[in-house]
């Protein structure tokens, strides 16, 4: 890479040279671990619980519990009243899960029978946990078949995600029917949930994928710090949040007219996944100054390279030696709202590893997780910038890819997608 700037004043703790350089980098690692601690949050409550009903789904604008399991499925039957029984069914499901409560805790079954919940779970608390449900456009047509008589319902921007220069999609670990993101505070109580959706699915639905995350990258709520990824950035600093009542009014939820032919969707929002794997070991060696400008941050405190704390707001004119402090293919600049019509994202992706790959090296990154309002909007001209320009993507392949509907919320007494069917 060129042209990049290694301006010391924007990096007031790495400036370290010479025979002073080892206390130097002690003094940033301590106070690294200082600005650590100072930006932990307090630990949530075991038994914090959310209602599942409300005028919108939970696990959206809720504040990112800290693990995830997300799912994928496909529907199996081709009837509509056993598509139907089941969103019953889960519904019925998630009120109990979310509550801490046993699946079928009101019902019996005989001692010789199947318990009506697997018992993983039992004696653990609700752990904030929030099951949010997407319909993928399959769900209406799938190889021009209108399945369940939805498909003069479908939303006229739910089309499958594009192909994104550099992308490397497993169809394995992408679209689907149906989705259900389950996040919680403990990563038990997550794979409870979606273990026990997917038995009382069996018949109906299977899985098609399945995602484990951990470690919240982004903050979905003005009281939580901004976490890292596994690159060891700080990241979503300009993240909506859930107090930003006309960002999520703007950007997140589906309006009244935004589409006649899907105004069952009012309320709700858009989901979209993507599974982008981290070169960990390549990003590893490369400098920090390197890493600084690919991102357009400084790693310690998460301020834009055109100065200031975190917080501040980016100054993409500002010029260095070598150029723009923030240089042209930064990750922030291409992301920034100015770059992209004005549009800001709702993020709430989790890091993630699964093993090793074929060459032994980690199979790690992020699972990248954003609602969006209108996503042929506010997320696909975005992505296409990304894939194209950004500098990061020397590091970065995505693997996965999915757009789910996402129902608004659940009454008391309705089943979640009501409207749809109606």
């Amino acid at each position: 890479m060129t042209g990049r700037t290694t301006d010391v004043s924007r990096r007031r703790l790495l400036g370290v040279a010479g025979a002073g350089a080892i206390a130097g980098a002690a003094a940033i690692g301590g106070f690294e671990l200082a600005q650590a601690a100072e930006n932990t949050e307090g630990a949530p409550a075991a038994g914090l619980a959310y209602d599942f009903h409300g005028d919108h789904q939970a696990g959206i604008v809720t504040p990112s519990q800290d693990r995830l399991h997300f799912a994928s499925f496909d529907v199996t039957t081709d009837s509509r009243e056993e598509l139907v029984a089941l969103l019953k069914a889960w519904t019925a499901a998630a009120v109990a899960l979310t509550a801490g409560d046993p699946v079928g805790a009101a019902s019996t079954t005989g001692y010789a029978s199947p318990p009506l919940d697997t018992g993983e779970a039992l004696g653990l608390p609700a752990s904030g946990l929030t099951l949010t449900f997407g319909f993928g456009p399959t769900l209406f047509e799938k190889d021009g078949k209108d399945r369940f008589g939805l498909a003069d319902r479908r939303p006229a921007v739910l089309e499958r995600l594009p192909h994104f220069p550099a992308d490397n999609l497993d169809p394995a670990r992408s679209d689907g029917d149906l989705c259900v993101q389950a996040c919680a505070n403990d990563p038990q109580v997550a794979v409870h949930a979606i273990r026990n959706l997917a038995r009382i699915g069996f018949g109906t639905v299977a899985m098609r994928w399945n995602q484990l995350g951990f470690g919240r990258t982004s903050s979905t709520s003005t009281t939580q710090a901004t976490p890292r990824n596994l690159m060891g950035f700080k990241d979503g600093t300009a993240n909506v949040k859930g107090e930003d009542a006309k960002a999520v009014d703007d950007f997140v939820w589906v309006a009244d007219g935004d589409d006649p032919k899907a105004a069952w969707l009012a309320g709700g929002s858009y989901l979209v996944a993507r599974r982008i794997k981290i070169q960990i070991e390549p990003w590893d060696r490369t400098s920090l100054a390197e890493q600084e400008a690919l991102i357009g941050r400084e790693r310690a405190h998460g301020a834009p390279l055109s100065g200031g704390t975190e917080f501040t707001e980016l100054d993409l004119e500002i010029e260095g030696r070598d150029g723009p402090l923030i240089p042209l293919d930064a990750h922030v600049r291409l992301a920034h709202p100015s770059q992209n019509n004005g549009t800001r994202l709702l993020r709430r992706g989790y890091n993630f590893t699964d093993g090793t790959d074929a060459l032994g090296r980690l199979d790690a990154g992020l699972f990248f997780i954003a609602f969006v309002r209108d996503p042929a909007k506010h997320y696909i001209p975005m992505q296409n910038q990304l894939s194209a320009k950004d500098g990061l993507m020397e590091y970065l392949q995505h693997t996965g890819s999915g757009l789910w509907a996402v129902p608004p919320g659940v009454r008391k007494g309705e089943y979640v997608g009501q409207a749809l069917f109606a």
